[in-house]
């Protein structure tokens, strides 16, 4: 398969271009840097392996959950790329992704996934491999760290364990936990299931998955947390 994929879900930029068997990777700065480095990422791994956008069966792409600038990068570059070449667009979940990544890391078949999504919060969601595909067992969620649901027999894998240490799901103190990112590596290997399922779109079609829909938290908001902490700062 010729496909294209990337990731700038997180603070990392990853993209990878699969020609046959083989993979070209590039990793990187991501959030605000990635606008300025993806498209000649791109470039270069494309001239590594020897193709033309116009040469591609697919864009496929982390589409959210994540850092609001970097899915809005990823979605304009993609709809971009597409529009131009002609080709269709795969928008992965970047959770799916993470659990991808994990299974190919440390061989998890049964996580939940998590991304720091920062004010005090994570993106989870639960994922199960059969042995030829994952499967959701609920949608993506938004919660304290403290509040992840995590089902008996399930690994946390993410950056959500790094970021939150101990205050994240404690009542799953035993559960492994597990670094995994959304790489775009990790969008490849799941791409040619999601061409053969039908689930290619076009370009027009390239389109954000946030979750919350709020970026940060209000003057009002910042300053009532300030008070609440303060407060209990002060009890006796």
């Amino acid at each position: 398969m010729k496909l294209l994929a990337f990731d700038t879900s997180t603070d990392t930029l990853s993209i990878a271009v699969q020609h046959g068997t083989q993979v070209w990777t590039h990793s990187g700065p991501g959030g605000a840097h990635a606008s300025g480095t993806l498209i000649p990422g791109v470039q270069g791994l494309l001239a590594q392996a020897g193709l033309a956008l116009g040469d591609l069966q697919a864009i496929a792409f982390g589409r959210g959950p994540g850092s609001f600038t970097g899915l809005r990068t990823a979605c304009a570059i993609a709809q971009g790329l597409a529009w131009g070449a002609g080709l269709p667009v795969l928008p992965i979940d970047t959770l799916l992704a993470v659990a991808e990544e994990a299974r190919a890391l440390h061989g998890c078949t049964a996580v939940v996934a998590t991304l720091d999504a920062r004010m005090g919060e994570v993106y989870h969601a639960p994922w199960q491999w059969d042995g030829n595909q994952w499967t959701a067992l609920a949608d993506c969620g938004l919660c304290a760290p403290e509040a992840v649901p995590v089902p008996s027999g399930f690994a946390l894998v993410g950056n959500a364990p790094a970021a939150y240490g101990e205050r994240l799901a404690p009542e799953a103190a035993t559960a492994p936990r597990l670094h995994a990112l959304p790489s775009a590596a990790a969008l490849l290997r799941l791409a040619p299931a999601w061409l053969a399922a039908g689930r290619a779109v076009p370009a027009s079609q390239a389109l954000p998955l946030y979750v919350r829909d709020k970026v940060a938290q209000t003057t009002a908001e910042r300053a009532a947390l300030r008070q609440a902490a303060a407060q209990t700062t002060a009890a006796p």
